[in-house]
């Protein structure tokens, strides 16, 4: 998802892979004592154990039957580690207290198998660009429990009764798609006019399924493009690679399509986000002002099929609820 040969966020997460690691070692030796204190007959099996390379020296040394010899301290080592455990669960441990528990079974914490990097290393990297990325976007500003549908208003009270269905709808499609996200959920466009709560809901979708421990990125199109156009021209930070994480992020929001300038490497990046994703079956939350008319005007057949084939469409409507809430504040409604 990230250039793997990036200095920055290589040497980062290797140096948080050796924290993990030493954790790991530190807290086997804090059992290890605990447990020779606490079940002295341990400690006399551990210490025999610890003579089993002078003994495999001895053999050697001898000239005795060495694959006979070695497997007759094999299955007497077996058999301590075997009684160790016994007495482990006898005196209320778990059997396996005394082994190291490392982050990652595949590597013991290492970062790297049989010369390549661990997958739980190219993960960190990965989930370190994409915190980067969203320090600046506002995700804790937004949950469900402040989106306020008595907010939304027409012109009339038929109209307002119409406006606050339509938004319940979305509302709860929203929240229910948030309650059981997975990477197999639907793609959703947002679209409808300035200050309908499209940025609130998406954002508080974000919040959700961030605490599920999914990756998301969130940011406008705008942001997103420009640093995909600077590292396409070789202006942008060593080693980053933001299509890349636009195109493997579990969840990728994109808002205020649209606001975006005309250039064939916006458009061709649009596309190969929109249809790289779908074709990965991960999902996409996208955003946007414009109207039908508007888009076409703005993007061609390729992105607007997809958009209104192949997403979830959610049509916002109301009036600006920030216009109405200025207008509230100033005691004028």
């Amino acid at each position: 998802m990230i250039n793997t040969d990036s200095n920055k966020y290589y040497v980062k997460a290797l140096d948080e892979i050796k924290v993990r690691r030493n954790q790991s070692k530190l807290t086997y030796e804090n059992h290890f004592r605990e447990i020779e204190r606490n079940i002295p007959e341990i400690a006399v099996i551990n210490s025999q154990l610890a003579q089993t390379g002078k003994e495999i020296l001895t053999v050697i040394r001898e000239g005795k039957n060495v694959s006979e010899e070695m497997e007759k301290l094999k299955q007497s080592n077996l058999g301590a580690q075997r009684l160790i455990k016994e007495l482990l669960r006898d005196n209320g441990y778990p059997a396996d207290y005394l082994e190291v528990k490392y982050n990652c079974n595949k590597c013991n914490d290492t970062g790297f198998v049989g010369g390549y990097k661990c997958t739980c290393l190219l993960e960190l990297m990965s989930s370190m660009a994409m915190q980067e990325m969203n320090n600046s976007s506002q995700i804790d500003l937004c949950d469900f429990n402040t989106f306020y549908l008595d907010m939304y208003r027409g012109n009339n009270e038929n109209e307002t009764q119409e406006c606050r269905s339509i938004m319940s709808k979305i509302f709860g499609y929203c929240r229910k798609y948030a309650d059981g996200f997975t990477t197999d959920s639907a793609s959703i466009f947002m679209y409808g006019g300035t200050g309908l709560g499209k940025t609130h809901l998406s954002l508080s979708i974000a919040k959700e399924v961030l605490k599920k421990g999914y990756s998301v990125l969130y940011d406008s199109v705008l942001n997103y493009f420009t640093k995909v156009e600077k590292e396409h021209f070789g202006r942008g930070d060593e080693g980053e690679d933001t299509l890349s994480c636009l195109l493997g992020t579990d969840l990728l929001i994109l808002d205020d399509l649209g606001t975006e300038y005309d250039k064939p490497i916006y458009l061709s990046t649009l596309y190969t986000i929109i249809n790289t994703r779908l074709n990965k079956k991960l999902p996409t939350i996208i955003s946007s002002n414009l109207d039908y008319k508007r888009m076409m005007n703005k993007y061609d057949e390729r992105i607007i099929s997809r958009l209104y084939a192949s997403y979830t469409n959610l049509r916002f409507v109301g009036k600006d609820i920030r216009i109405i809430k200025n207008q509230e504040k100033n005691g004028r409604l």
